[in-house]
């Protein structure tokens, strides 16, 4: 019989135990993982590095960065917040870095720094952590819960920490336990595109476009990379995540509007062109960016999309043909066949109805002593660790509301 039982070797359930092992250390603690390995996303977030969190310290700022589950955060956020996850590290002996934008990682640019830390914390502690173990069933009885394993192994638990991620079957039990769940959909992805004018260009990028969803009315700004199957880059994985479950709904089908110059508009633009034009006539059009902000072989490939020859001047352009590359330049359409997956941060958008859960404590205000934490719940964040952050939040506090009960 276990004081608490976590479901989810994951960041959320290692931290959930973790919480709940410090604040009631008499206790019987266990973490299940369905998989062979523990900390599985924690190992490959931020390409193997680990961006643990991000250094954004105001609540109110910080869940801005969440398009589900922010205004359910804020509360959470000041209990425990980006600025505890680095005390909470430190303690331990983990040095860490902040880069300039926000994003941090160990300063050993390793993820098993953090891994290592966590595990040693939880042997530390005594908590018992269980490999391929995943759970088929779980019952909620009046002394507590009982688990099934697919194995046929039994578990009881006085209190349960569901953190099973984006994993079906978590979202299946937490259903069969009474709970709604919102059709779980990818977030943070890539676009898909085919088109002639980023032919040939996979790895240019340029560090701050505008790209929008016309038909969503969505709209981010950022970095943007092209790749051999599309678009990618930051300001592409936020706006996938805010047009989840629209572009989910279209069948990833949409018009995809490019600023490549994020700072100037088709309406700005043409005068702009037509300045430069006036005093470099002479000057190939090929030759560069006017404004120095492109990449040579996408301002080359822009500037033959819009009829303009290899050989031609800028004296010689039309009209036309400057207001055709001012088109190009900041408000270019490309057809989104489909998605990529982002290899190394996948997030799914959905989950457990937050209506249903105390964000207090994090518990079900359906059955006492079941606690929810991370993916599992319909929460997610945009890349820069904010992801990760909300796995520590709702893990500490579901630990500590859990270990509150048990004690009483």
């Amino acid at each position: 019989m276990y004081d608490l039982v976590a479901i989810g070797g994951g960041a959320a359930g290692f931290f959930a135990a973790l919480a709940f092992a410090e604040a009631y250390p008499a206790g019987h603690v266990c973490v299940l993982e369905r998989g062979n390995t523990f900390l599985a996303k924690v190992r490959i977030s931020g390409g193997g590095r680990c961006n643990l969190t991000n250094a954004c310290f105001e609540p109110a700022e910080l869940v801005s960065y969440y398009p589900r589950g922010g205004d359910a955060l804020r509360g959470a956020f000041s209990r425990f917040q980006p600025r505890d996850t680095l005390d909470w590290f430190i303690r331990r002996g983990v040095a860490l870095k902040t880069e300039p934008d926000g994003r941090v990682f160990p300063i050993s640019d390793r993820s098993e720094t953090i891994i290592d830390c966590l595990l040693g914390e939880a042997a530390h502690l005594n908590i018992e952590t269980i490999p391929r173990a995943p759970v088929e069933s779980i019952q909620a009885r009046e002394a507590g819960f009982e688990l099934v394993l697919r194995d046929g192994r039994q578990v009881t638990s006085a209190n349960l920490v569901l953190a099973s991620g984006g994993e079906r079957g978590g979202y299946r039990m937490a259903a069969e336990l009474g709970h709604t769940v919102a059709v779980p959909v990818p977030s943070l992805f890539t676009f898909k595109i085919e088109d002639a004018r980023l032919a040939g260009l996979a790895g240019l990028s340029v560090p701050d476009a505008k790209v929008r969803l016309p038909e969503f009315r969505l709209e981010q700004r950022g970095p943007v990379l092209i790749t051999h199957w599309g678009l990618s880059g930051p300001a592409v994985l936020r706006l996938s995540a805010w047009g989840a479950r629209a572009l989910a709904e279209s069948g990833y089908q949409a018009e995809l509007c490019v600023n490549w110059l994020a700072d100037l508009n088709n309406e700005a633009l043409p005068g702009r062109l037509a300045d430069f034009k006036a005093e470099n006539g002479r000057k190939a059009i090929y030759g560069r960016d006017p404004l120095g902000l492109l990449p040579l072989r996408l301002w080359k490939s822009l500037a033959a999309a819009a009829g303009i020859g290899e050989e031609q001047t800028w004296a010689s352009a039309s009209r036309a043909q400057i207001q055709n590359l001012s088109h190009e330049m900041s408000s270019g359409r490309y057809q989104v066949l489909g998605k990529g997956e982002f290899k190394e941060e996948f997030v799914t958008c959905g989950g457990i109805s937050l209506d249903e859960v105390d964000f207090r404590r994090m518990e079900s205000k359906k059955i006492p002593g079941l606690f929810f934490a991370g993916e599992v719940l319909d929460i997610d964040g945009v890349t820069g660790g904010f992801n990760l952050q909300s796995a520590w939040t709702t893990g500490w506090i579901a630990g500590q509301a859990a270990a509150l009960r048990a004690r009483s």
